[in-house]
């Protein structure tokens, strides 16, 4: 189960006007599940997305990032569609052809072009995609179409997830209410090095396309790739940030004064979407917060908190709850900071000074780390000493049954 985490009720996921969602059980895999997501925009909407850089890409990224064309020449996107269960991944050219052919079932269905659908897949790698299953299933996808389908919406894109996710807030600008919701899945496989597993949120705001391009950068960077479960980047990752401009207005650009209140309302969403997919993560007990600070950069701030949240010496002993922290400063000198000065760095365990002066803090008392490690929820903070610099890391703990589900993933 996951940590302090409860999905949202449909009733506090706000519609977005220009956005319709269709739900089916496909049998992609496994019968009697959700398993098929259709997502419908309205016209003149505008879209923009981040992706894996795992070389392996899927066939689906690789359709999309041909589909979204360039913020010179954005496309004109009318749907995505999302499949669970196959992930279409290292399937070779049958697989880039499976998702064009997706492209065509959809567009056949709401009249539009291929090139104006956007396909995404999550799930067992190496296997060919059931593109007949799909196609078959799009008709009870377009008949569930509905504005407030956001909740079953979540439930239909999960994979290992033990709940869906999902979150959704209200924000003026201009005197103009803006609706933002969105959904992400993601439970192991998770070290994004762009976003997560499979995320979408939308907003009836209307945005330029060099900003909204901007914006999902900016959201992504602060939120799903500050987490991490296993240390595994997929092959599927994507983000994708919709505006419909179904609010009206003028545009909103990057030097327009509501893009920071409309870009601090999105990160804040993919960071409630991104720290429920570390909550969730595969059989985690404990959540753990790591900020790393008096860095000399953000991004040696981050290759600490990594070190820190990929050893499994650490992610075990949280696990069970046992206070061996020279695991933690030993990750932290493992980071590739090669001056870094050691006497200098500080380390707490919630309000715990356990480390300073290059050693163990002499009225650090080990009851004291104990009991913060019995909580399920816990906080690193680590000063490096060494500039103005932060950043945090989210993750999980590491315990018997993150091997278990992985070991009988394909079963």
């Amino acid at each position: 189960m996951p940590v302090n985490y409860q999905t949202p009720a449909a009733s506090q996921l706000l519609p977005v006007p220009g956005v319709r969602l269709g739900i089916a059980e496909a049998g992609i895999r496994k019968a009697n599940r959700r398993d098929l997501l259709l997502i419908e925009l309205a016209a003149g909407s505008r879209v923009a997305g981040v992706f894996t850089r795992n070389r392996f890409c899927a066939a689906p990224v690789q359709v999309c990032r041909q589909h979204l064309g360039s913020e010179e020449s954005p496309g004109d996107i009318r749907a995505l569609v999302v499949n669970t269960g196959i992930a279409n991944a290292g399937t070779g050219e049958q697989g880039w052809l499976a998702a064009r052919a997706t492209c065509a079932a959809v567009a056949q269905k709401l009249s539009i072009a291929p090139e104006q659908v956007l396909p995404f897949s999550s799930g067992v790698i190496l296997e060919p995609l059931p593109v007949e299953r799909i196609e078959a299933g799009l008709h009870a996808c377009v008949e569930d179409l509905d504005a407030d389908n956001w909740f079953d919406a979540a439930h239909a894109i999960m994979t290992t997830d033990t709940v869906a996710k999902a979150a959704s807030r209200r924000v003026e600008l201009g005197g103009r209410p803006i609706t933002i919701t969105g959904v992400s899945k993601g439970a192991g496989m998770i070290r994004p090095n762009m976003a997560t597993m499979l995320g979408f949120v939308a907003t009836d705001a209307k945005v330029s396309q060099a900003a909204l391009a901007r914006m999902v950068r900016e959201a992504a960077d602060e939120s799903f790739n500050c987490i991490t479960v296993d240390g595994d980047t997929s092959t599927n990752d994507s983000f994708m940030l919709i505006a419909t401009g179904a609010a009206g207005g003028t545009d909103i650009d990057e030097s327009s004064a509501d893009y920071a209140v409309l870009a601090e309302a999105v990160t804040a969403i993919a960071s409630e979407l991104a720290q429920a997919i570390v909550r969730d993560g595969e059989g985690a007990t404990k959540y753990i917060r790591i900020q790393v600070e008096g860095g000399a950069s953000r991004a040696e701030c981050k290759a600490v908190g990594y070190a820190i949240a990929h050893s499994p010496l650490v992610k075990t002993a949280f696990f069970a709850s046992d206070p061996n922290l020279g695991r933690i400063l030993a990750a932290i000198g493992n980071a590739g900071i090669v001056d870094l000065d050691v006497d200098r760095i500080r380390m707490w365990l919630d309000d715990v000074l356990v480390a300073r002066d290059g050693g163990r803090n002499p009225a650090y008392r080990e009851e004291d780390g104990a009991r913060v490690m019995k909580q399920a929820e816990i906080s690193i903070r680590v000063d490096l000493a060494r500039g103005g610099a932060v950043a945090s890391v989210w993750t999980c703990d590491f315990s018997y049954d993150y091997v278990k589900i992985n070991a009988d993933y394909r079963s």
